[in-house]
């Protein structure tokens, strides 16, 4: 077995190195993350999943402040990466002790001609553990966790690759599931992890919601997602909550409403050290606001606060996990989509078909959307054949996607043709609109 699958925590060889030895005895714990990091592999956000972090915190406690001393926190960091305790001067921890005989042997011999036929299980009794675990629905482990958050990483893919509506009723009975073990669940150190978990499962419950213009049920589930994660206070995630209330009051055409939202998000990111990618974000949410109503002073200052936090992005950066699609292709399209809702045609083209030119092709919603914006802009633009057959792609994959969202902006697109509609390349367009759409 090797030493990446005997144990979940901090390889062996690590653990034996003076620096590490050095460190765990001084309870330097900034230069523990920094090894773990540097000499084991663990990305900050992992060390702080295994410890019951937030990973801003983890940021700065390798930044040297706050210096760790409460115990609980101390003992959680021993147990997440499987420090012994005499390392860190603690007394063994649980999962030191020698497992107790295993019971019930001769119900093992009988069945032994039968287990031959599979593989070598060495080390398996851990991984039916958590299989039990999970079908019980009353014990957590550090495995549940982690597979709790792979199922989250997988729905936000299939989210950009197909849309919500399918995927919704998993969604739905895995955040039913998460807030039953809660309530089941003691243990502080699980709990916290617990409630994360069920706060982006809400949010993205309230995204699907939303992504199928049922407003009102979206607002219900995004609100649910504040209070899990104000029960953990964690900011960053509020701020990420506010910013998917911000472009819905966008969609909403509520303006105001809309940079209300950003700002809050924005202050609640900062509380917490919001990381330069995440205000870029919250930034570019907010400018969403001011080109919806129209105000090209405010949505100028909100973009170049937005590119100014962009260019501060350092690799060392703890980034959540659910803030890395914002990347430089994403800020260059949601610039053009800016502009472009301001009217701003010559420089909003050129942004959005950079943009999709680098864009992944499995993000087939976000290719769709931003279809329709570059068609938007080049009909701004009076070229109306080339937005045509733009918006001609835009369907394409919208028949693919499950969106209503993306419905309604081929409808809205199909009015903005209006004044066109005469044409040969309008009409036809027209006409595919309201098959699909209706």
């Amino acid at each position: 077995m090797s030493e990446s699958t005997a144990s979940p925590g901090l390889p062996s060889r690590l653990l034996a190195d003076p620096e590490m030895i050095s460190a765990c005895a001084a309870r330097d714990f900034a230069r523990i993350f920094q090894l773990a990091k540097r000499k084991g592999g663990f990305h900050p956000s992992r060390i702080a999943r295994a410890c019951e972090l937030t990973p801003s915190r983890v940021g700065e406690v390798m930044r040297g402040k706050p210096k760790i001393t409460n115990m609980d926190v101390i003992e959680r960091i021993a147990d997440g990466l499987r420090i012994p305790g005499h390392m860190l001067g603690l007394a063994d921890r649980s999962w030191e002790r020698p497992a107790l005989p295993a019971q019930r042997q001769p119900t093992v011999a009988a069945a032994k001609p039968v287990q031959e036929a599979w593989p070598a299980a060495t080390g398996a009794s851990s991984d039916l553990d958590d299989i039990l675990a999970i079908a019980a629905g009353t014990r957590v482990t550090p495995t549940v966790l982690r597979s709790l958050q792979a199922s989250i990483e997988d729905y936000w893919r299939r989210d950009d690759e197909h849309g919500g509506e399918a995927l919704r009723p998993a969604v739905i009975g895995q955040l039913k599931y998460v807030k039953d073990i809660l309530q089941e669940t003691t243990d502080p150190n699980f709990r916290r992890s617990l409630h994360g978990i069920a706060a982006e499962l809400a949010r993205l419950t309230g995204w699907t919601y939303f992504d199928a213009r049922q407003h009102s049920t979206a607002r219900g589930y995004f609100t649910e997602s504040l209070r899990l994660a104000r029960e953990i206070d964690d900011r960053p995630f509020i701020a990420n909550v506010l910013a998917c209330l911000s472009l819905q009051a966008t969609y909403q055409d509520k303006a105001e409403d809309a940079i209300t939202l950003a700002r809050a998000a924005q202050d609640s990111a900062r509380l917490d050290g919001g990381t330069p990618r995440l205000l870029a974000m919250l930034h570019m949410r907010e400018a969403f606001g001011h080109a919806s109503a129209h105000d090209h002073e405010a949505t100028y200052e909100a973009i170049n606060e937005a590119q100014r936090h962009f260019g501060r992005i350092a690799t060392s950066d703890d980034d959540p996990a659910w803030v890395q699609y914002f990347d430089h292709t994403k800020l260059t399209v949601d610039t053009g989509i800016a502009l472009g809702q301001l009217g701003d045609a010559t420089a909003a083209e050129p942004l959005i078909a950079e943009a999709l030119r680098t864009e992944p092709t499995t993000n087939l919603r976000g290719r769709a959307f931003h279809t329709f914006w570059l068609a938007r802009t080049q009909l701004q633009g009076r070229k109306v054949e080339l937005a045509c057959t733009t918006a001609a792609q835009a369907l394409d994959l919208a028949a693919i996607v499950e969106s209503p969202r993306v419905i309604a902006h081929l409808r809205e697109f199909r009015q903005l043709l209006r004044p066109y509609r005469h044409t040969p390349a309008a009409a036809e367009l027209t006409s595919r609109i309201s098959d699909l759409a209706g």
